[in-house]
């Protein structure tokens, strides 16, 4: 397999705080486990480019995206919503963010590389189409997912989210969106404390209580999340790839550990072998405990290479 590892410098520069857990140490806690475990020499590392405005909007209204354009701060910090902060470095980080989404379907769908794994901050999954919040300014995923139905006329994407927090943007996106099929796991309930309700037509909703552990997260997706991807049958498969559900994680409670992200990583590898000629994009979301979400994107990244 061929991965690509996609980022760019300026995603470390967005600080919201010392005592911020959406950390500028994660993303170098994911390249130092790789490096440790002698996979990055294997992977073709590149630098994204930034997003545009008229790829913004693909997801995001167009006045929203103006909106955080104008509130970028030339110093200090801009509060969005509670958490949610822009500091001088911020809308590069997001603008970046985005284009390596880009840049990875564009690798992908060209058959250029297999799959892809973006290693970007800020995160993307909570940001609606017209609101930002959970630490998120611009939908990553949700972006690349409309740029690769525009740009390569896909009829059917699919969206798996496995972070342990409901990605409401997403949702909020593509809930009435029949080329896309956004399915979710997430402990429930729990931020962002919306009421996700019944899952319906394009959303598969799979609610988890605290304290499930591995072997309800493989048999929710085992028994609901394999079936709705076979019937499916996605020409793109993108995966928002939060791992925030680990056990050591202090942002959620669901208990999972590294085997259970390399299980639910080969699973989807083995949906797309079987759909769309192998094609997974991979976006990272959550992780706050620096050294667990080390390990997890270490053996995700590791599943994506077949290794």
């Amino acid at each position: 397999m061929t991965t690509a590892y996609i980022t760019h410098t300026y995603c470390d520069k967005h600080d919201m705080g010392d005592d911020h857990p959406e950390s500028p140490l994660r993303l170098g806690a994911i390249q130092n486990r790789l490096i440790m475990g002698q996979l990055m020499d294997f992977l073709r590392r590149l630098e994204s480019d930034p997003a545009t405005r008229d790829q913004l909007i693909l997801a995001h209204d167009t006045a929203y995206v103006d909106s955080i354009f104008a509130r970028a701060p030339e110093e200090g910090h801009v509060e969005l919503e509670p958490e949610t902060l822009m500091m001088p470095h911020t809308l590069d980080a997001a603008l970046y963010a985005a284009g390596s989404v880009i840049k990875a379907v564009d690798l992908v769908m060209s058959g250029e590389m297999d799959n892809a794994f973006c290693a970007i901050r800020p995160p993307g999954h909570h940001a609606e189409y017209d609101k930002a919040m959970g630490f998120c300014l611009f939908n990553n995923i949700a972006v690349g997912t409309r740029y690769a139905i525009e740009q390569y006329g896909l009829e059917r994407v699919a969206i798996v989210d496995f972070d342990v927090h409901h990605g409401n943007g997403t949702e909020d996106i593509f809930k009435t969106d029949p080329n896309v099929l956004y399915a979710s796991s997430y402990q429930h309930p729990f931020y962002p404390y919306s009421d996700p309700g019944a899952s319906h037509d394009n959303i598969l909703h799979m609610p988890l209580a605290a304290g499930s552990g591995s072997e309800a997260f493989q048999t929710m997706m085992t028994e609901q999340l394999l079936p709705a991807l076979d019937a499916f049958k996605p020409q793109l498969i993108m995966i928002s790839a939060g791992f925030d559900a680990h056990k050591e994680d202090p942002m959620g409670q669901l208990r999972l550990s590294e085997s259970d992200f390399t299980w639910i990583t080969d699973l989807l590898m083995d949906v797309a072998d079987r759909h769309c000629g192998g094609k997974v994009v991979s976006v990272l979301e959550g992780g706050y405990n620096i050294d667990a979400l080390g390990r997890a994107a270490f053996c995700h990244i590791k599943s994506l290479m077949r290794l």
